[in-house]
């Protein structure tokens, strides 16, 4: 009998794309803040940026919180949200086997949906991760009111999925909670609240004659022997032993009642440890969504976004979730909010935005999260005053387009070191240009490295960097062009040609593998305002950009 394995299925399932490992290009008109800060705001299609960032990001990612388009069928403003099932599960697919390859082994995915994917992407989730890996379906009170004209139901819900890379190894922070419940009435000389319990076995629980133990005298204040009666004068026995009696005997109150002496135990609120996480996320605790439209108004002025995420909600799953300066990861950045929390909040962060608000609304939004001039969301809970800074990068193209004649070639604006970091990337090589060897542009061990180059390479180049190889050293060469002569002429050095072998490898030309995102109109009004001294030195950076050259790449 063939082996057999409970699966999901859909039409397109298996049928991954190849994606090219393009490189991110920043834009430093568009970087703000601290120069050296780890911050990325990357404009581009997520798939693609994703696989970009792989071989640098692999295992470091702690914490991914993703709120994906729900796939309802309704027209919002900024997503075309009705994708077919098949394609909407095919997608999502694609981007949770990227996000488990970034995350560390401690690291957690958190995805929020609706009923009406929810249930399928968790089955699907559970082959991607492992069943076991499956944390919680946190509940997440969407609504703080019912929907009068519901058809059916009047839905106050959204789910909040949650994976580990690998549940051994991953640790869930506890909630503090600031309102102590009612029923802890008393407090005591700490100044820590309890409520008191009786100390004697309740109802009809067994007694002395089945727990012999159990049954033993308590001294009162007047000195007296206190023993565990029931109401019908039977001996009843305590809950705690006697051992236990003398060690807790300060959570033990004795005090007079109509019936002689009452003792009881002091039940004790933890207040210092906090409390789990609990599957149910109330909407006075974490927000709703009028919540989040508010903060967005608040932002810009108007309503800029159909679905963000109250900054709340986000900073619960950061807190449990993060330290700070772990890494935090968003793919479907959309208005920006995981981004301005977990920078409020001190961690690293990623976020990726293909839309055009990535430059109308995401941008903006940052700037002010930098510079303190974001007065809502959880900016007065976390004291935030401003700071640090994030780099805004842009796919680079794609490194093959065809010809005229429908040839494949390299595309004309990659210049020499751009070729030489992708071709790195291809080839698993890291791009780390050797200042004292020109040919030494990447390596993918000690001893073995990578030259990139549009030259003609000759017998004779051949034999210039043989004379330069140290011992055990290797060298593969890329190049456009080489004579016939020069293959295999020293055993160390091997050749290859671009584009021949990048041939197959992936799926070159293609810049879009999107949820059918809509651009919005860029709105000049949502800049935020910018001092006159910071104004001054952009525009002596600008200026020096202009003089020489305008773009840099993550790897310089």
């Amino acid at each position: 009998m063939p082996h057999q394995r409970l699966e999901l299925t859909w039409i397109g399932k298996g049928e991954e794309p190849k994606l090219e490992p393009r490189l991110l290009i920043e834009d430093p008109d568009k970087s703000y803040g601290e120069a050296h800060t780890e911050n990325m705001l990357i404009h581009g299609d997520n798939l693609l940026a994703l696989k970009a960032l792989e071989q640098e990001y692999a295992g470091k990612v702690k914490c991914v919180f993703i709120d994906p388009p729900y796939n309802t069928g309704s027209a919002f403003e900024h997503y075309d949200d009705g994708v077919e099932h098949s394609l909407w599960l095919s997608l999502m697919h694609q981007r949770i086997n990227q996000i488990h390859s970034l995350l560390s082994e401690d690291g957690s995915l958190y995805v929020t949906l609706d009923d009406n994917e929810a249930h399928y992407f968790k089955v699907m989730c559970d082959e991607i991760f492992g069943r076991s890996n499956f944390i919680a379906n946190v509940i997440w009170e969407k609504s703080d009111s019912p929907r009068m004209d519901a058809k059916y139901f009047s839905t106050r819900h959204d789910h909040l999925l949650v994976y580990a890379k690998n549940k051994g190894g991953l640790k869930i922070k506890t909630v503090d909670v600031e309102d102590v419940p009612s029923h802890y009435d008393r407090v005591d000389e700490n100044g820590v609240p309890y409520y008191p319990k009786p100390l004697r076995a309740m109802g009809f629980e067994d007694g002395a004659e089945d727990r012999p133990s159990m049954y033993y005298p308590i001294i009162a204040p007047d000195g007296s022997e206190v023993y565990p009666m029931r109401q019908d004068g039977s001996k009843g026995r305590w809950r705690w032993s006697e051992e236990k009696a003398k060690k807790d005997a300060h959570r033990i109150d004795i005090t007079p009642g109509r019936n002689g002496w009452s003792v009881n135990y002091r039940v004790m609120y933890k207040v210092l440890n906090g409390v789990p996480p609990e599957t149910i996320w109330r909407h006075e605790d974490v927000g709703t969504n009028r919540t989040s439209k508010m903060e967005i108004k608040g932002i810009f002025g108007r309503k800029a976004f159909e679905t963000p995420k109250p900054e709340a909600l986000v900073e619960r799953v950061i807190n449990i979730a993060t330290n700070p300066g772990d890494l935090v990861l968003d793919s479907f950045l959309g208005s920006g909010t995981t981004a301005a929390v977990a920078h409020k909040m001190g961690r690293r962060w990623i976020g990726i935005e293909l839309g055009e608000h990535a430059n109308t609304h995401c941008l903006p939004r940052l700037k002010k999260v930098v510079d303190g001039l974001d007065e809502g969301g959880i900016t007065k809970a976390q004291n935030w005053r401003g700071g640090g800074g994030f780099k805004f990068y842009n796919l680079a193209p794609s490194l093959l387009r065809k010809d005229d004649l429908g040839q494949w070639v390299i595309d004309e604006s990659y210049n020499a070191d751009q070729l030489a970091a992708a071709l790195a990337k291809h080839e698993g090589y890291t791009y780390a240009p050797d200042p004292d060897r020109y040919w030494k542009q990447a390596y993918s061990s000690e001893k073995d490295y990578l030259y990139v180059t549009t030259q003609l390479i000759t017998p004779e180049t051949i034999d210039h960097l043989a004379e330069q190889l140290g011992e055990g050293e290797s060298l593969l060469v890329c190049c456009k062009a080489y004579r016939a002569a020069a293959e295999g002429r020293d055993p160390r050095i091997n050749l290859h040609k671009i584009p021949a072998i990048l041939a197959g490898r992936c799926e070159f030309g293609k810049d879009d593998y999107s949820l059918n995102i809509i651009d919005l109109p860029k709105d000049a009004a949502a800049e935020p305002f910018v001092p006159a001294a910071q104004r001054e030195a952009q525009a002596a950076e600008a200026e020096q950009v202009r003089k020489f050259g305008k773009q840099k790449t993550i790897f310089d």
